[in-house]
């Protein structure tokens, strides 16, 4: 599985990005995938992840204004981020894992999951 990541850029306090994870070598809808993020200085943080049959889960951190999809025809796995702050200023990584028990997918650790795409930048200067 390849991942590519994209979507991110520089946006003002209380604007949105859509970040987008393009999949190729297996149909999507045939593993889960995550988001993380990591900040300048600190670990790397799980945000959201979705199932094969597209069970969603969200850290406390950002529910209720980040959003996971899946496009199975694009074969693409969507974060739409609302309401950012400049505490969201982080690399945002998509990854995909083989593991189908629930509690591996969203207990958040980056070792659980196998495939992971290049990041892109969001910046929400304070």
């Amino acid at each position: 599985v390849q991942l590519q990541a994209s979507g991110g850029g520089l946006v003002q306090p209380g604007d949105s990005l859509r970040l987008a994870c393009a999949a190729s070598g297996r149909p999507s809808n045939t593993y889960a995938v995550g988001w993380f993020r990591q900040a300048p200085r600190k670990e790397r943080q799980f945000i959201a992840a979705i199932s094969s049959t597209d069970s969603t889960y969200y850290a406390d951190s950002t529910k209720g204004r980040f959003t996971i999809s899946r496009d199975n025809a694009q074969s693409t796995v969507c974060l739409q981020t609302n309401s950012l702050k400049p505490e969201d200023t982080a690399i945002y990584y998509c990854a995909a894992t083989r593991k189908t028990s629930w509690y591996h997918i969203t207990r958040g650790n980056v070792n659980d999951y196998d495939y992971w795409g290049q990041g892109t930048l969001v910046t929400v200067p304070a």
